[in-house]
């Protein structure tokens, strides 16, 4: 076995081996809680559930720290929005609600959106607002290492020196003097105009709650600041994985870098980030209406659909959102059911009862997830075991039937597409409607050998009519609840 990741830092694939043998530590950006989560988020979230459960199937014990942001200038300014008179913003928005308050319930609605999807919770998923007192030391570290300093027009903000640190720009394989504002002048206080603030000042007219001590005047962190305290109280100063979005490599991961290594701590030694979802090629934006939300996708297909759709890329692709999308997701997710709802009724009328996973994946499926997560390899050898295991049923091999059954099980666990929300369902009748369905299908079938199409045209068009979709293939009939 040899887990092999892409690595932004390094921009290759390099053999994943844990800093301590047989323990995984994983930090990864949450959301900063100021509006409903968008499908960037969600993606992001399942990319590195993924990631979490194969390493644990691997053997590892994964310790995962995803952080919330709390705090922040959208944040701010959606709340101070919502006293004004003409206050309008997305529905479920609140009239005079707090800073904290506003933050908390969208928190709420991330948490329900990631549960819903099937992805785990995090070991621990600390807040930005609960860890003050360990921004001041890593601020007062670089102050002491010569790598940030005080406004120079006493506002209070503190900002990280860039130029005091060779090495930044080096994750996104920038030169300092290329970036955005290298002559511009900057009438904040700055050395430089790319300084960025590892603490802002408290302003007048922000709500005194949004402020704390410190030694350089009451203020707020810095966002990049945050990530980097919260990760090393959790995970140490050098940690095996840091993930997050494509857009995050720029500024906030190159900050993040440059000022934990500027404090001596050697920190990530994997940078993992995950691409970008558009809309028809097109980069989704407000402003053009071209945005889909999950609430939305939730709207049009099943969770385990929307999970299955939003994982089914390589991570690090860009993952292209198209209005047929979610029904080729929905047809796969089908075919899976299909065989998984055929074989669990087969196997117990056989009396080769099912008692769930062994923790057998295929070899191909095992190499694809090994090979920097290539989910679509990996669906690839789901689906080929799909078709093998309806192909022993058909022929009467039930114990080739259970072992593909309990290998599309396992994949599913570790794709977390078996742990999305699903509709509670009566066993009972469950099983009540597959033995009619079966013997329906068996005197369709019998009327094909007969070539009376008539009637399997009748038995078809009776079944379609309840709302149960017959599929036939080289393997027999496969058939499926419609979906909506």
């Amino acid at each position: 076995m040899t887990l092999r990741f892409y690595d932004t830092a390094s921009a290759e694939v390099r053999d994943f081996v844990p800093l301590v043998p047989g323990k995984v530590s994983l930090y990864y950006c949450g959301a900063t809680v100021q509006g409903m989560p968008h499908v960037g988020h969600i993606r992001s979230a399942i990319a590195f559930d993924q990631l979490t459960r194969w390493l644990e199937y691997r053997g590892f014990r994964v310790t995962v720290v995803r952080n919330v942001t709390d705090i922040d200038d959208k944040i701010l300014a959606k709340s101070e929005a919502s006293f004004h008179p003409d206050f309008e913003q997305e529905p479920g928005a609140v009239p005079e609600e707090e800073w904290w308050a506003l933050a908390y319930r969208y928190e709420q609605e991330f948490l329900k959106a990631y549960d819903t999807l099937g992805v785990s919770r995090p070991t621990y998923e600390p807040r930005a607002t609960g860890h003050i007192p360990e921004m001041h030391a890593l601020i007062q570290q670089l102050i002491d290492r010569g790598h940030a300093y005080p406004a120079l027009d006493g506002s209070g903000d503190v900002y990280f020196d860039v130029r005091s640190w060779n090495k930044y720009g080096s994750l996104t394989r920038q030169k300092l003097d290329d970036m955005q504002g290298a002559t511009d002048a900057d009438p904040r206080g700055k050395k430089d105009p790319r300084d960025f603030a590892l603490w802002k000042g408290h302003k007048e007219g922000e709500p005194t709650t949004a402020s704390w001590v410190s030694p350089w005047g009451a203020g707020r962190p810095g966002w990049h600041l945050e990530c980097s305290a919260m990760v090393t109280k959790y995970l140490g100063t050098e940690f095996d994985i840091h993930g997050g979005g494509l857009d995050l490599r720029f500024p906030h991961h190159e900050n993040e870098m440059a000022q934990s290594q500027a404090a001596g701590h050697a920190f990530a030694n994997f940078w993992m980030h995950n691409g970008m979802v558009t809309y028809q090629g097109e980069k989704m934006s407000k402003s053009v209406g071209n945005t889909v939300s999950p609430a939305e996708m939730l709207e049009l297909a099943p969770p385990r659909v929307v999970r299955y759709y939003l994982g089914q890329a390589q991570y690090r692709s860009v993952l292209d959102y198209q209005p047929t999308s979610l029904q080729e997701a929905t047809a796969a997710v089908e075919r899976i059911d299909g065989f998984i709802a055929r074989a669990v009724r087969a196997l117990s009328t056989d009396g080769s009862l099912f008692f769930g996973s062994h923790g057998t994946v295929p070899d191909a499926f095992a190499a694809a997830m090994d090979d920097d997560l290539n989910v679509p390899q990996a669906l690839a050898s789901l689906h080929d075991t799909v078709r093998a295991g309806n192909s022993a049923l058909t022929a009467g091999d039930f114990p080739a039937a259970r072992q593909a059954l309990t290998s599309v099980t396992d994949m599913l666990r570790v794709l977390g597409i078996s742990d999305a929300a699903q509709p509670a369902v009566d066993d009972q009748a469950t099983a009540a409607l597959g033995t009619l369905v079966e013997a329906q299908l068996a005197a369709r079938a019998d009327a094909r050998a007969r070539k009376d199409w008539a009637a399997s045209d009748a038995i078809r068009d009776t079944l379609s009519a309840a709302g149960v979709v017959v599929e036939d293939n080289a393997d027999g009939a496969t058939w499926s609840l419609q979906r909506g």
